[in-house]
């Protein structure tokens, strides 16, 4: 018979925005154990997996501090609330939490002055720009409201019982289900849980234990602190749009994303667990990467399973093509899967592709050493240089309004390199 053998979450506290999934382990009819899905669509053995998510609401409204989210708010900023900002923009845990943050924070009460005084009462559509991260978290989301009883959240069925049980001051709303939860707005400040059972495909009755699982508090996105970017002299322009004004010239950027492979809380210790987690730190990068709209885009330590599900279809729906050249298989071991490599974007309106060049450094570390280290220093050369590093060559050609140069001889190319060459002593 088929039965759950334990369910657990990649992070006990959940964010806004960001896409839960559990992980669940289950036993087959076989007596092997699996973590693959059984959907009542396709049940094994007469027997399929049902999963529910409810939000766990308690009569006390709970406020967390701007700043430091996963911090219950002790103070909040009357200034804010004179100004008609959003009231989750006002909470701080700690004064010294708020004096750290004045001189970000006081950026909130001049831009709601200004918006008021030239717009009228628009400063709501100035805050909703500023504060772009999707956490949705505005004054209602603090509320203990069944608002959000229309929400689908991957089920079939748009509509949940308004309450399924209370207990002790606590009312638990079914929020969810499908196997994987995003948590909404309305979640924020609130204890999620979710429950994994066997069920019967022809009685529809659940069979052996049921297991759940309650989730921190539910924090909004945290709002990053705008980079302030230093001009290069000699470079063009921007206009007012962000673009060169200079004909000829274009934009780069490079980012190394952390693998998600190598964002373990052994090597940053300091951070916490939710701000490692991939579905949060995948939303934050591809927001800042669109944010600066570059021409060509060069990333390092790409998975190759989040290049093929993640950035290459995210960027293709803003105007760019990918290429990918992922690591060698020599000195890593593990999933191949989340394997990294490099990846080149660039602007389809801007360039097309000419040519692609690969470069594995394990072969080249190997001809060096052979040709010119002496035979007593090739093993400590080699441990040194085959660190399964590669690079990506691309050359682009530019476009003049989207189409390619007529004259071939007036052709313009381009040639970017991106590397995960990183030598340890």
């Amino acid at each position: 018979m088929l039965s759950v053998v334990r369910v657990h979450l990649p992070s006990e506290i959940p964010i806004v925005g960001c896409e839960l999934t559990p992980y669940v382990l289950l036993r087959r009819p076989d007596k092997t154990v699996s973590t693959d899905d059984v959907p009542e669509t396709a049940p094994l053995d007469g027997h399929f997996l049902r999963y529910k998510w409810y939000r766990v609401q308690s009569d006390k409204k709970v406020a967390v501090c701007s700043i430091h989210p996963s911090e219950q708010a002790t103070l909040q900023c009357l200034g804010c609330v004179k100004a008609k900002i959003p009231v989750s923009k006002s909470y701080h845990c700690t004064t010294k939490c708020f004096s750290d943050a004045w001189q970000h924070h006081r950026v909130l009460h001049d831009r709601a002055a200004s918006a008021l005084n030239e717009n009228g009462n628009e400063e709501e559509e100035v805050f909703g720009r500023f504060n772009s991260t999707g956490s949705g978290a505005t004054n209602s989301s603090l509320s203990a409201s069944a608002s959000s009883a229309s929400l689908t959240n991957g089920s079939a069925t748009p509509l949940y019982p308004a309450a399924i049980t209370q207990r002790s001051g606590e009312t638990w709303f079914e929020v969810g289900r499908s196997k994987t939860y995003t948590p909404t707005a309305d979640d924020i400040g609130h204890v999620l849980k979710f429950e994994c059972v066997a069920v019967d495909a022809e009685t529809k009755l659940p069979v052996g234990h049921v297991n759940t699982i309650l989730t921190s508090r539910v924090i909004p996105a945290p709002s990053p602190i705008p980079r302030r970017l230093i001009p290069v002299d000699g470079m063009a322009h921007l206009d007012v749009d962000g673009r060169m004004t200079s004909s000829g010239t274009f934009t780069v950027l490079s980012y190394n994303v952390l693998s998600e492979a190598y964002a373990s809380n052994d090597l940053y210790n300091y951070c916490p667990s939710w701000a490692l987690s991939w579905p949060y730190r995948r939303q934050n990068l591809l927001r800042e990467i669109i944010g600066y709209r570059p021409d060509i885009i060069c990333l390092q330590e790409v998975q190759s399973d989040h290049y093929d599900e993640f950035f290459s279809p995210e960027l293709d729906k803003h105007g760019y093509h990918g290429l990918y050249k992922r690591k060698t298989n020599e000195v890593y071991s593990g999933n191949t899967n989340t394997i990294d490599g490099c990846a080149t974007f660039f602007r389809r309106d801007r360039f097309s592709h000419v040519k692609k060049y690969e470069v594995e450094f394990n072969k080249a570390a190997q001809s060096l050493t052979e040709a010119t280290i002496p035979t007593t220093q090739k093993k400590t050369a080699l441990n040194r240089l085959v660190k399964d590093n590669v690079a990506l060559i691309v050359v682009l050609e530019a476009k003049v309004n989207n189409q390619p140069f007529d004259n071939a001889g007036k052709r313009q190319l381009l040639c970017v390199v991106s590397s995960s060459m990183f030598i340890s002593s």
